[in-house]
């Protein structure tokens, strides 16, 4: 992956989904949606991986002084990401795919972030 610097002039949180969006498209995955919202919650990415529909919660840290960034996935979070999914499902008749979750972790060192990508990181959760 070419080199990225993170600015302070957008979020930390835009910056880190549009890295994991131009990660996942490195790793062949296809981006369908980013930041779906409904009125159950929000994913930050919905991606297929081959026939696996993939839903990404994004997490960024500047440092690790409040523990890995995926620690932040609490199940209260899963439960939400899991009840905007199946809205995301059902929306678009794709009840019957294949899906899963995946939490991609950045956490800035130099401005440079490491990735951690938790593939199956949770089960549905509702």
């Amino acid at each position: 992956m070419s080199a990225t610097v993170f600015t302070k002039d957008l979020s930390l949180g835009k910056q880190g989904e549009a890295f994991a969006a131009s990660y996942l498209k490195g790793l062949n995955y296809k981006i369908l949606v980013t930041n779906y919202r409904c009125r159950c919650g929000e994913v930050d990415i919905i991606a297929r991986d081959g026939s696996v529909l993939v839903f990404v919660e994004v997490k960024t840290r500047r440092g690790a002084s409040y523990g890995p960034p995926q620690l932040s996935v609490t199940p209260f979070k899963q439960r939400q990401i899991s009840k905007a999914a199946l809205t995301y499902l059902s929306q678009n008749r794709l009840m019957e795919e294949n899906a899963r979750f995946d939490v991609i972790a950045l956490v800035l060192r130099n401005e440079e972030p490491i990735v951690t990508h938790i593939k199956d990181a949770f089960e549905l959760a509702y």
